[in-house]
């Protein structure tokens, strides 16, 4: 039985898995060429060139290719733009059921936004350079086909991703997942203009950005749709911002990791007041055994979860 998945072996261009068994005998040319072991292609392990991208798109990536991840060569010595607009614009016409893109060290500057698959739903950058106008769309987006609909967006470390851009996809309508982890430049202000536009939000992680208090009263006002929320990294968060928090009626795991502003009291006030709340992770936030405890006795129903006991927990599997 042959995986899903294809994970590319060492090398660039004669590397990429089978290329060389072509030449071994005539079935395995066969089974190479089966468009079930090309659904899911992840090339994150290699730099690879357009060069390679073009051949696999014109051998072997076809209409079952459904999840492609790639590494760009941005912060190598000989940089070169991986996926040209012609080629993304290929990749969309011969991959129409290509729903999950994930980009590492890519830069996408000369990328338009309108030349990515309309097909995609899921778009995951990583390390990467975006242009200052992207994510943008017509008024009418949602019903466009040109554009794509992305329901889980993921950012890490994409220094240019800002306000504006975050105010530009939310105005889509369809993000149900959104983290969004060292975007220095996503503020306070940012969650505010794009929160009335996230009503149907299910999944929200912020991580070292510069969101603080006032951002708590948006999300808690706009976002009723959350099931899950992960902040932390930031020393803006404060006691004054969490009771905000504490409207969201459907709300069952909350995260709250690395903050030396907030007390017990009020972390056992929110978790108390969020009806639907099963799991409460204090990450290093609550490595305090003396507040922990407190914390246990408030929240009975409630499991919850640090740092520390998440080490202990995976140590004692280990040595098992």
């Amino acid at each position: 039985m042959f995986p899903s998945s294809i994970n590319v072996l060492k090398g660039s261009f004669k590397g990429i898995p089978g290329l060389h068994f072509l030449r071994v005998c005539k079935r395995w040319r066969r089974l190479v060429r089966d468009k079930f072991l090309w659904r899911h292609l992840d090339l994150t392990s290699y730099k690879v060139s357009s060069k390679v991208l073009w051949y696999l798109l014109r051998n072997y990536l076809r209409g079952t290719v459904q999840t492609l991840k790639a590494q760009g060569s941005l912060h190598s010595i000989r940089k070169q733009d991986v996926f040209t607009p012609a080629l993304m614009q290929a990749l969309g016409k011969q991959c129409p059921n290509l729903h999950n893109l994930c980009l590492t060290r890519t830069d996408l500057r000369p990328l338009p936004y309108d030349f990515l698959p309309s097909s995609l739903t899921t778009l995951e950058l990583s390390f990467c350079e975006i242009p200052s106008v992207w994510f943008q769309v017509p008024g009418a987006a949602p019903a466009c086909k040109d554009f794509p609909r992305i329901q889980h967006l993921i950012i890490q470390n994409v220094p240019a991703f800002s306000n504006q851009h975050l105010f530009n996809i939310s105005r889509q309508g369809t993000l149900k997942t959104l983290v969004l982890s060292k975007t220095f430049r996503v503020t306070d202000v940012g969650i505010q203009t794009a929160a009335p536009h996230l009503g149907g939000l299910e999944h929200l992680t912020l991580l070292h950005t510069q969101i603080g208090n006032s951002a708590m009263h948006f999300i808690g006002r706009h976002m009723k749709c959350l099931r899950s929320l992960h902040l932390g990294g930031t020393d803006f968060l404060t006691d004054v911002g969490l009771p905000s928090l504490a409207s969201l009626p459907v709300l069952e795991d909350l995260c709250l990791d690395s903050f030396s502003k907030l007390s017990p009291e009020a972390i056992v006030a929110l978790a108390q007041a969020l009806p639907r709340l099963k799991r409460l992770d204090l990450g290093s936030t609550g490595s305090d055994d003396t507040v922990l405890h407190r914390i246990h006795a408030a929240l009975p129903n409630c499991a919850v979860a640090t740092l520390a006991s998440t080490t202990s927990s995976t140590n004692s599997s280990i040595g098992s």
